[in-house]
């Protein structure tokens, strides 16, 4: 039916994302094995690649079995608790935490080592909230959106911070929203802005186009809040984790097809659905 298809330059691995499957794949060259605590990434199509070149996933019930190994920790980031237990059984952490998480976590205990009231604007149970709050003991409020936030018992003083892949927007709204209710606000403006940008080349990009096919895996947060920006921007956005969900029926002859993707989801990922899509 032959489509014109165009991959968005600025779709793809984060920075964060490259260094950590840099330094898993240069360890599994060397080694053959690597132990990795939980997703590398969230997509499960670069997950199963790295997989079959030896990538060993495990949870932290299992990092508390293993004893004398290697094992990455990824770009989101760990509590201190993980660090304890990796000295306590001898384990050797290949640190690929992103560094903009890393700057948070320290701004988050130093705040936290002055006693401020924090709260973390950021998805409950996600792994690099879960590595924010372990700087506090736990202390930390986490909530997803104002209205949960306004649910609690609230200090006068607040010092507010976000997870690094949330909106801006959402942010400085959470803020002043908060200033408007005669609440004092530190506020902490730790948003990734290689994340935080592709809001609007995205929006450029989608408008372009008769159809989006956006790429993402389903557990990718980051890829939950960007597919609703294409379909915000072009209603004839379809959401696809892998090649065999393409539907031949969504496309007419002649139409122009752009696909994007997450900050987790690999370039060759999008290549193969380009590919697939020229061959319709």
């Amino acid at each position: 039916m032959s489509l014109s298809v165009r991959i968005d330059p600025n779709s793809g691995f984060c920075f964060g994302v490259i260094y950590a499957i840099q330094m898993a794949e240069d360890l599994l060259d060397e080694q053959g094995y690597l132990y990795c605590l939980g997703d590398i990434v969230h997509n499960d199509e670069e997950v199963q690649r790295l997989e079959a070149r030896g990538l060993r996933i495990i949870c932290h019930n299992k990092l508390a079995e293993l004893r004398d190994e290697a094992v990455l920790i990824r770009a989101h980031g760990e509590p201190p608790a993980t660090y304890q237990m990796a000295m306590e059984n001898n384990l050797t952490l290949i640190d690929a935490s992103c560094p903009v998480v890393l700057k948070l976590q320290n701004r988050i205990k130093t705040s936290y080592d002055k006693q401020e009231k924090i709260f973390i604007y950021g998805k409950h149970g996600h792994a690099e909230v879960l590595g924010l709050l372990g700087q506090t003991s736990g202390n930390a409020v986490v909530f997803e959106n104002l209205d949960e936030l306004l649910s609690h018992e609230l200090p006068e003083n607040i010092t507010l911070y976000s997870q690094t892949t949330k909106s801006t927007n959402s942010f400085y709204n959470i803020k002043n929203e908060l200033e408007g209710r005669g609440f004092q606000v530190n506020a902490n403006d730790t948003i990734c802005r290689q994340v935080s940008n592709r809001d609007k080349d995205l929006r450029r990009f989608a408008a372009q186009f008769d159809q989006i096919v956006f790429v993402s895996g389903t557990k990718s947060s980051n890829g939950k809040v960007l597919y609703q920006v294409c379909l915000e921007t072009n209603p004839q956005t379809h959401f696809i984790s892998n090649v065999a969900e393409i539907q031949p029926n969504w496309f007419l002859p002649g139409q122009s097809v752009g696909i994007c993707g997450a900050t987790s989801t690999p370039m060759w990922l999008m290549e193969q659905v380009r590919d697939r899509l020229l061959n319709l």
